[in-house]
């Protein structure tokens, strides 16, 4: 039995590389056969960190697109999976930044994408909608000026000298009233208390 699955793996590793070895060369074919195999694959990879079907669908196949566009630039001694993986990481980043431009959300990815190395059980993954949902409730008990210096520091990036500056106010308020919203809203999502300690 052990000899049979030896050789059944054999005989995968080296069908992909021959599949490999045929996309460089310009099949079409195998290139198909590239897709067949790894697809399942890589929209679990992504799935298991955007949580957004319509997002992995999309990166999957932007993914195998460029693949195809890059295929004379593959190194057929390098792993092809990691090659392919790392594409779509890139994309993932690349489509999170274009399309949402959160900081907050850009960072819980990259986070999982560490952890994705290590362990790729669904049940240590975080919800990020449902992370974001519970945020926006909490962010509704802030005062406004504290809701306000919250989202310019956390979510728009900006540092605590140019709200001081777009709000004329001193930086000293400044970090005064984000120390203060964000003690509250650590209180407000404790369930989330590890992202929390990531992110602020």
């Amino acid at each position: 039995m052990a000899v049979f699955i030896n050789l059944q793996r054999y005989y995968k590793m080296d069908k992909t590389q021959i599949w490999v070895n045929g996309l460089i060369a310009g099949s079409y074919k195998d290139f198909t056969s590239l897709y067949q195999f790894y697809s399942p694959q890589l929209y679990a990879f992504v799935f298991n960190l955007s949580r957004s079907d319509s997002i992995t669908k999309d990166i999957v196949q932007e993914t195998f697109i460029k693949v195809w566009e890059k295929k004379s630039l593959i190194n057929d001694s390098l792993s092809f999976k990691s090659f392919l993986f790392t594409i779509a990481r890139n994309r993932l980043l690349n489509t999170i930044r274009k399309q949402i431009n959160d900081p907050v959300f850009i960072e819980y990815i990259q986070v999982n994408i560490e952890e994705e190395a290590v362990d790729c059980s669904y049940e240590n993954k975080i919800d990020f909608d449902e992370f974001n949902r519970l945020l926006q409730i909490a962010k509704q008990k802030l005062p406004p000026r504290q809701a306000q210096i919250f989202e310019l520091n956390k979510e728009q990036a900006l540092s605590v000298q140019e709200i001081a500056q777009s709000l004329q106010i001193t930086e000293q308020v400044v970090r005064n009233q984000l120390s203060v919203a964000l003690r509250l809203l650590r209180n407000e999502m404790k369930k989330f208390a590890y992202l929390f300690a990531v992110f602020f």
